[in-house]
């Protein structure tokens, strides 16, 4: 057994880094250096008697070096460090959700755009739902150094209880399989909404997460539903995408990966996209058939705002639903690149008030003129409003108020 364990980050903000040394006796020394020492000194140390207690350690020196961290930091880099001591110590040390993370999320709700958050960028994750993304991923996957992997997991999964994402779909990209079920194992109890696969290539992945999952949800009485969205980045991926989109009724969304998708078949990534037109054409028509959203790739030039625009409207042209985001000056862009047009909001009002008209009427028929509607026409008019409302392009009262407009 090893006596002593780091975790953390030196001079990071919103971080800190801690070294755990087990002694054999003096009891449990704290050494802190915090730029936060007069005002929250004795409460670091309170935290870290609390979870030296908690996993019934007597006798430790633990060094904190602290660079103004919230306290979801803290326990989870103390909590790593107690963990890579002894890993045969299962329970963990988890503070109750925050009243504000208690919502869930439909399966059908818009994904025009969703946030990429490195796990371990703590400073990055409490701010990430200001920008009003429909989704926020935190990233466990290739954004995190190959060393950090174990100890972010802790990082996430206190952020997913502790942190305020304003709404957001709460998403975590999980690393590949077999390393993905050991973050699978910290995310599922602890209220994340969307699990995104990586580099998926064929339908017994998603099949053996989707399983894993529920056996997870099933052992920690996990009532909501935990859906799931594969990312497709090879050529294989894109040859199996529909066995991949089908595979679980959990999926609720289907993506593609450009840029390793375009390292595997050997080319560049070009603005222009011809390279990977036929690829993300194919998870679009995918998507489709198995009755889930395609969303697009991320534009990976932030400093292109026109560049991301043009990207995203041609990617609502090809039946994509949202884009990623690497950053979130490119949230704005995205919401107004996929929000429908005045055209497309008109025509949906005249559907859904025949819609109401025919129900009245007690109808199965939607008559919009002299023209029949049909069902599928009519769910996309509905999806259109709702988009228009939250877009604010239109009021959630919008009947009502064309109608007084109406009178005037």
């Amino acid at each position: 057994m090893i006596d002593r364990a780091e975790a953390g980050k030196k001079e990071t903000a919103s971080d800190c880094w801690v070294r755990l040394e087990i002694k054999k006796k003096g009891g449990i020394k704290i050494d802190l250096k915090s730029k936060v020492k007069s005002l929250y000194g004795e409460a670091i140390r309170t935290t870290a008697e609390q979870i030296m207690n908690f996993f019934d350690i007597e006798n430790a020196l633990l060094l904190i070096e602290d660079s103004g961290s919230l306290p979801f930091v803290l326990t989870a880099r103390i909590e790593a460090a107690v963990k890579k001591i002894f890993p045969q110590k299962k329970k963990e040390f988890l503070k109750p959700f925050i009243p504000q993370n208690l919502y869930q999320v439909k399966r059908d709700r818009p994904r025009r755009s969703r946030l990429y958050v490195p796990g371990d960028q703590p400073r990055l994750i409490i701010n990430a739902g200001l920008y009003q993304p429909d989704g926020i991923i935190l990233d466990l996957e290739d954004s995190v150094a190959p060393a950090e992997k174990e100890s972010v997991r802790f990082i996430v999964r206190n952020a997913l209880r502790e942190v305020d994402f304003l709404g957001a779909e709460r998403m975590v990209r999980i690393n590949q399989l077999p390393l993905g079920a050991k973050d699978l194992e910290f995310i599922v109890p602890h209220g994340v909404h969307t699990i995104l696969i990586p580099k998926c290539e064929d339908e017994e992945t998603v099949k053996d997460v989707d399983t894993y999952v529920q056996s997870l949800r099933l052992r920690n009485k996990v009532k909501h539903e935990v859906y799931l969205m594969p990312i497709i980045e090879s050529a294989l991926g894109v040859v199996n995408a529909h066995k991949i989109a089908a595979a679980s009724p959990n999926n609720v969304a289907l993506t593609i990966g450009l840029e390793d998708f375009t390292a595997d078949i050997g080319v560049e990534r070009t603005l222009e996209g011809k390279e990977s037109y036929l690829a993300r054409l194919q998870v679009v028509l995918a998507a489709r058939a198995a009755g889930i959203q395609p969303i697009d790739s991320v534009f990976s030039d932030v400093a292109d705002e026109q560049g991301l625009r043009a990207s995203s409207l041609e990617a609502k042209s090809l039946g994509f639903e949202g884009k990623g985001c690497i950053h979130p000056g490119q949230i704005k862009v995205v919401h107004e690149a996929f929000a429908p047009s005045e055209t497309e909001i008109e025509r949906a009002k005249k559907i859904y008030l025949a819609l109401e008209k025919a129900q009245k009427k007690k109808s199965g028929v939607v008559a919009l003129g002299s023209k029949m509607v049909d069902p599928p026409v009519v769910k996309r008019a509905e999806r259109i409003l709702k988009l228009a409302i939250q877009n604010k392009q239109i009021s959630a009262n919008w009947k009502k108020e064309d109608k007084d407009e109406r009178k005037d």
